[in-house]
This record gives structure tokens, sequence and C-alpha cells, in this order.
């Protein structure tokens, strides 16, 4: 009933810059929250950043280099990635919660994951 695509991963060497972006489609009445997680090999994982209506959350580990973004009009979520570095190698998924048409959910949605890969 939803589908979010991710875009923008990639391979860049540390110090460099990515800009993630994910779209979400389907039967949407509303979204009421959407934000990243990755997931590193051999980890578990875990919240990227985040963004709703009452502000935005972000890992310690990104703050001052990562900058998420929505679009609202577009459905659309961005993750600006500066001054990446090899940790932030990992599998980066979108997630939304989305309320949908004839007043379903809210429920959680997945995108497929994009891979970043910072070398050294």
């Amino acid at each position: 009933q939803v589908q979010l695509v991710e875009s923008g991963g990639g391979s860049v060497q540390a110090g460099t810059s990515l800009r993630l972006s994910c779209a979400a489609s389907g039967s949407i009445s509303s979204i009421n929250a959407m934000g990243w997680y990755r997931q590193a090999l051999g980890k578990q994982r875990e919240l990227v950043a985040s963004i709703m209506s009452g502000g935005i959350n972000y890992a310690d580990s990104v703050k001052g280099r990562f900058t998420i973004s929505r679009d609202n009009a577009k459905n659309t979520v961005y993750l600006q990635m500066n001054s990446l570095k090899p940790e932030d190698t990992a599998v980066y998924y979108c997630n939304a919660e989305v309320k949908l048409s004839y007043d379903r959910g809210p429920y959680r949605y997945w995108g497929q994951g994009t891979q970043v890969t910072v070398s050294s």
C-alpha cells in the first residue's frame, strides 16, 4: 500500500558528502514521521536521524555532520551527509510512519535500503 524508494547511496572517500533521498508513494493520507536508519555489517540497525512535527533527532555519532530535511508536498525525506567517515559505512534505510486513506493506521514502512561505503 505504501512504497518507500531510496536513492543517492554510493562509494565515496572520507571527508566527502552524499545526499540520500526517500520518496513515499501509495495510499497515503498523512505521514507522521520520517527517518533514516543504518545497519553496518554484523551490527544492529540504528537510528541515524528522524523528523516529525515535534522536531528532529540525530544520533550522537552524526550530529553536526548530517542534516535531515523533509518536503511534505513530495512525501520525501532527505539526508545530507557531510564529512563522511569510514564508520558511516552501512546500508541506510528509510522509515516512515504513515496514516493511510480511510483513516487506517498509522503503520510503519521501510525502504529497501541503499548502500553507503566510505573509504579512508
